[in-house]
């Protein structure tokens, strides 16, 4: 294998905690998740926060500590290989930055962590693909949150970050003010380049989100619609309800209804309809 992982895993600090000065003989990723912490790399402190992305190479001199006060959770890797020094040398990071806590890259991390520790039917290539994709996936997060806040910025890509997080949370009830703060830029910013590049609202796109996945469970699903509600983020059914209507013209158990009777004339012209009003979203 072109990498090998040292040390993979999750931490979280309930009490206070000190790893004093050390010079690294490998690569170590650290990924700031939950709470606060204290860092210092080659003797410059940096104050860590949720999203704070370590990236630090063999040489660096590093000290990490949690105070009594502030609990911290992270994700951190220690490791090595030619695979990894190409994939450095081939963008050189800065050793601290601010990402998105996309969920893809730490579901990549939870993943790598499990099948790094898997101990029943261990498979080296399985984690050495994983933690490429981990690498090139930070890499691809880097680039494009470093294009967001060039002058001018990316747009294109900064309405990519904000759907990304809209397709991630559209189930739960986030904020704008949550997404604008993962993304980096001002709530008015966030609406403004948005709707600029998509045509449509932060909060119009999520509901469109939720309703494409309420669709596909009332074609495909036994699930009540008081349950497919629920789970696709409408919190009740009444506004789910309304929600449906508004866009279709008929209520989700009309659909459901026709759909169940085998009435494909009246489906495939829904179909249509869904297809094309959410063509931009």
């Amino acid at each position: 294998m072109d990498t090998e992982i040292l040390v993979c895993g999750y931490s979280y600090h309930r009490k206070p905690f000190i790893l004093k000065n050390r010079i690294l003989d490998t690569f170590l990723f650290r990924l700031q998740v939950q709470g606060k912490s204290m860092v210092r790399i080659n003797g410059n402190r940096l104050d860590m926060e949720p999203g704070n992305l370590l990236l630090l190479k063999p040489g660096d001199l590093y000290e990490l500590k949690v105070d009594g006060e502030s609990r911290s959770g992270d994700y951190f890797i220690l490791c090595k290989g030619l695979w990894i020094e190409h994939w450095w040398e081939s963008f050189e990071p800065q050793p601290f930055t601010r990402i998105p806590l996309d969920e893809r890259i730490l579901s990549l991390w939870d993943h790598l962590y499990l099948e790094n520790h898997q101990t029943l039917i261990p498979d080296d290539q399985l984690v050495d693909y994983l933690l490429r994709s981990l690498c090139l996936s930070l890499k691809r997060t880097i680039q494009g949150t470093n294009a967001v806040h060039k002058q001018p910025p990316n747009t294109k890509f900064a309405a990519d970050l904000i759907k990304r997080y809209i397709e991630d949370h559209f189930i739960e009830q986030f904020s704008i003010e949550d997404l604008a703060k993962n993304v980096g830029l001002s709530v008015s910013r966030a609406s403004h380049l948005f709707k600029e590049t998509y045509g449509t609202t932060i909060i119009q796109s999520a509901i469109n989100m939720r309703l494409k996945n309420a669709i596909d469970r009332m074609r495909y699903t036994p699930m009540t619609l008081e349950v497919i509600a629920e789970s696709c983020g409408f919190g009740s059914y009444s506004y789910f309800h309304k929600a449906f209507k508004k866009r279709f013209g008929i209520s989700p158990k009309e659909y459901r209804d026709m759909f169940d009777q085998g009435d494909h004339n009246y489906n495939q012209m829904l179909t249509r309809i869904t297809t094309e009003q959410f063509t931009n979203d």
